[in-house]
């Protein structure tokens, strides 16, 4: 299991006064879903959560558990169809984008939120020059003459540690390798200064060195720019080195919530501690790594009872047949579970419905 150092540290007087602050993003009861002919298949299940200005919250959980879809949701980038975003809000400083036109969002798009995607090759176009896709951005959204935009695409350039700026801005994006185009990515997304940033994956791609530097280097810019950051990843080291905050989800549902700090010291939910044993210490020889037993449930096969029943070594009766509330964790701050286990903490009724 990865050791306390690796936590990212955060001043516990600057984390509450964030939480007094009215957040740069509030979701509220999001629900998105994909239709087919066989009827509606649900991705994302009634999530609220809250990120605010220069925090980093991570989103943790594997493939198939509604990850991506949510960043996708928020963006409003939900291929339509099949999909659509069915219910909920999503506040962006207290406008909601699920009632945005498509024109308020290509204004939002790069420049109040901006996304990096996980593999940056299919992002960046083949056949325009890095200052091309830069300066293009830049002087869309911040109506800058050509000269002035280039200046500061420079700057941002140098800025996320790339050396020769000057000339990478001529340059195509083969010709650059990966850890180069991924923060040439990053450069991108924060030219326009957004006050929201999602990373999809953003190392998942990269071999090990590189994503030390790429994720060293958004811890610098976060406390740079004061960016609020949403972490999308399956890795909780990279959790423990990035966010201060993290929510786990499972089959859409989000199924525990609490600061880095307290999900790697008490996790509660069982699926949390499943995800936590599978992590690799180097200090304990193990002929095989623990894996959870099972696999995710596709989208809209369970109906009733816990997502996570059938993988769940404590499972019960009332599991098969009931779905758990959010509840809050006994002696716990800001810490919510949604697991029977631990209802004597009580139905956390402000953030999430009950709901299957």
């Amino acid at each position: 299991m990865l050791k306390m150092s690796h936590f990212i540290e955060k001043d516990d007087q600057e984390r509450s006064i964030r939480v007094t602050q009215a957040p740069v993003l509030d979701v509220k009861q999001l629900r998105t879903s994909f239709f087919s002919s066989d009827g509606e298949v649900p991705a994302v299940d009634d999530i609220s959560f809250s990120v605010h200005k220069g925090e980093v919250l991570g989103i943790v959980g594997e493939s198939g558990c509604g990850k991506s879809v949510t960043s996708l949701s928020i963006m409003k980038l939900i291929p339509q169809p099949p999909g659509k975003i069915v219910g909920g809000e999503i506040l962006l400083d207290g406008e909601d984008l699920v009632n945005a036109s498509e024109r308020r969002m290509r204004e939002i798009r790069g420049n109040e939120v901006a996304m990096i995607f996980q593999e940056p090759m299919t992002s960046l176009n083949p056949l325009f020059t890095i200052g091309d896709q830069l300066v293009e951005g830049i002087k869309l959204h911040k109506k800058l003459k050509k000269k002035t935009a280039s200046q500061q695409a420079v700057e941002m350039l140098k800025l996320v540690g790339l050396p020769r700026a000057e000339q990478i801005m001529k340059e195509y994006p083969h010709q650059l390798s990966g850890g180069m185009r991924q923060r040439v990515m990053i450069a991108m997304a924060l030219s326009c200064h957004p006050r929201l940033l999602i990373a999809d994956e953003p190392t998942t791609a990269l071999d090990v060195t590189i994503q030390a530097q790429i994720l060293s280097l958004m811890k610098d810019l976060n406390e740079k720019l004061d960016t609020a950051i949403i972490m999308i990843t399956h890795d909780l080291g990279v959790v423990a080195e990035v966010c201060e905050r993290v929510i786990v989800m499972y089959a859409g549902k989000i199924v525990e919530e609490a600061t880095v700090e307290e999900i790697f010291k008490n996790p509660k939910h069982p699926y949390t501690q499943g995800l936590l044993q599978s992590v690799p210490d180097v200090r304990e020889k193990k002929e095989r790594l623990y894996s959870i037993p099972g696999n995710v449930p596709k989208p809209g096969s369970i109906k009733t009872g816990c997502r996570f029943a059938a993988r769940c070594e404590f499972v019960h009766d009332r599991c098969m047949t009931e779905s758990p509330p959010l509840y809050n964790v006994e002696k716990a701050e800001q810490h919510t579970v949604r697991c029977f286990l631990h209802e004597s903490g009580g139905v956390i009724n402000d953030r999430s419905a009950v709901g299957s």
